[in-house]
């Protein structure tokens, strides 16, 4: 049997850390494999699309790859964003293991979706912390910059799912919550030294949960430590995502200490 082609699909792609996890994932369950980044502008003049085994996509075409698709799962057309394509049988199909990832990186580091959340942010990936935590039965706020992307969101969570969330602005934050997610880049490389939530507001957390994984701790995750607040970065979302893509690809399953080990490499490493 010939080796497998893969790639990741995006523009920028910058430093990604995809190839790099993928080859690790493809190399703990033997699988035959070559993954590469592949920096598209347009995607829907990207012919090459058929011929790999399946790929990932990332900003800016998590959304305009769906018209291109034959079909999504449940969770990829519930959200309105595909992450992850498999090429089979000449039809192509739309998944997204953003939630699978995050899903999983909570469970492992033992933080429950459940109670207050707040999650801080409109954009796509905080979109898909909202539907999550309300499918999870949370009582969600949402507290972004963007109040009408945000208002947008609240619209299609309570159309698709029957049930409701709070939006207020990032400004006026305040009082406890058992889990706090950000889904912002404030915090990410190179604004090291900014953090979306003041430190009073992160003391009084349950958890933290940060998707940025570069610096490894941001400044909201450093006010969360000093507090003696349980905290997680993005890098097991990140790694967890990319072992389900590998899952619905190659019909493998990853067990919780073959992708920890690669989450503990990843993390001496950076």
């Amino acid at each position: 049997m010939s080796a497998k082609s893969f790639a990741l699909i995006g523009c920028p792609l910058g430093h990604t850390k995809s190839p790099a996890i993928h080859h690790m994932l493809m190399e703990a369950a033997g699988i035959d494999g070559s993954y590469t980044a592949r920096e598209v502008a347009d995607i829907g003049s990207a012919a090459f699309l058929a011929s790999l085994d399946g790929y990932n996509v990332t900003i800016p075409h998590k959304t305009a790859i769906i018209p291109l698709l034959d079909e999504l799962d449940e969770r990829a057309a519930l959200f309105g964003a595909v992450n992850t394509v498999k090429n089979e049988n000449g039809r192509s199909i739309g998944y997204n293991t953003d939630c699978a990832g995050f899903l999983r990186a909570l469970k492992g580091a033992e933080i429950p979706l459940g109670g207050r959340v707040l999650i801080l942010g409109s954009g796509g990936v905080s979109r898909m912390f909202a539907f999550e935590s309300v499918l999870a039965g949370a009582e969600v706020t949402i507290a972004a910059r963007n109040a009408a992307k945000a208002l947008e969101i609240k619209k299609e969570i309570k159309e698709k799912t029957k049930k409701d969330c709070r939006i207020i602005t990032l400004s006026t934050v305040g009082g406890a919550y058992d889990l706090i997610i950000n889904g912002t880049p404030v915090g990410m490389f190179p604004n090291v030294k900014e953090s979306p939530l003041p430190r009073e507001v992160v003391a009084q957390a349950g958890a933290v949960f940060d998707a940025v994984y570069n610096p490894a701790e941001t400044l909201l995750l450093r006010y969360a430590r000093e507090a003696g607040v349980k905290h997680l970065n993005g890098l097991p979302m990140l790694v967890w995502q990319a072992a389900v893509a590998q899952e619905i690809w190659n019909g493998v399953k990853f067990h919780d200490n073959a992708v920890g080990d690669i989450i503990e490499q990843l993390r001496i490493e950076s």
